[in-house]
């Protein structure tokens, strides 16, 4: 059965003469149909009267002089937007806030144009280009130096090095020892000729030598067990009148109880401890 669109379905006033509004086939009058059906602004928080335009996205609403960018406060209605945690920007503010910068010019890459990526930062093709020959890189093998990027040609005619031992051009990365650059193959113990490049080592005379030769031909010798006390950082020994020991060598001489931080005798060439001191 049709409704009676002469009064308001819900509070049953006339409609004669007066604005209404359909909802489901019945009428309503305007104060009713706001009451019941008008939606509220995602922005202003008051109700959108019928009369009102309804502007929604995503199950949220606006009147239409709300419907504004959150940062610039521009109108978006019949414009571009993107939205971020619940928030509407428009598109200029979006690229704004969150579009990758170039590295170079640190202006906003807009989204559609063609981005560079190299280790973690962003470049505009048009600014990725070797620093020397101003040429764009795209996707040609490149060397970075304090920062600037160079195609391989420039970079080696700008910064060719020579290494110390083999006279020959380093072109990747090496190793700096003495001021001098080396391949890093070449860059071997004086004595073993094993390879140091990422190694601890020690310099003597100018020459490196890994840990263990350098202990082999140069380390003190432990008085008590005659071997080399490790050129190896948080060593401990104990050091007595040009002598030195292991901090585990270090005993009497007589009960071989520990003299670690405590008092101790010379017996010719034993150290002793008190107590067998006391008992001789």
């Amino acid at each position: 059965m049709a409704s009676d669109q002469s009064k308001c379905h819900f509070c049953m006033d006339s409609l004669c003469g007066k604005q209404y509004a359909m909802k489901e086939g019945n009428a309503y009058c305007v104060k009713c149909y706001d009451s019941l059906f008008a939606n509220l602004c995602a922005e202003c928080k008051k109700p959108i009267q019928c009369d009102s335009k309804d502007l929604a996205y995503k199950d949220c609403h606006w009147h239409e002089t709300c419907f504004t960018c959150a940062k610039c406060h521009h109108s978006l209605v019949e414009k571009p937007f993107a939205a971020k945690d619940e928030l509407l920007l428009c598109t200029e503010c979006y690229s704004n806030e969150y579009s990758s910068k170039c590295f170079h010019c640190k202006r906003t890459i807009m989204p559609g144009s063609r981005k560079m990526e190299f280790k973690g930062s962003c470049w505009h093709e048009a600014c990725f280009v070797c620093q020397h020959c101003r040429q764009p890189l795209g996707t040609k093998p490149l060397i970075t130096k304090d920062h600037d990027n160079y195609c391989v040609p420039c970079f080696e005619k700008q910064f060719v090095q020579h290494c110390h031992s083999c006279k020959k051009v380093i072109t990747t990365s090496g190793v700096t020892y003495h001021d001098q650059p080396w391949h890093k193959e070449c860059f071997l113990c004086t004595g073993c000729k094993k390879q140091l490049a990422g190694q601890r080592f020690i310099s003597r005379d100018e020459q490196p030598y890994c840990l263990e030769c350098f202990s082999r031909c140069y380390a003190k010798k432990c008085v008590a067990c005659a071997k080399p006390i490790s050129a190896l950082g948080g060593t401990k020994f104990i050091s007595f009148e040009d002598r030195e020991w292991h901090s585990d060598c270090f005993k009497c001489g007589k009960c071989s109880s520990s003299l670690v931080g405590k008092g101790f005798l010379t017996q010719q060439d034993q150290i002793i401890c008190c107590d067998c001191a006391t008992a001789v």
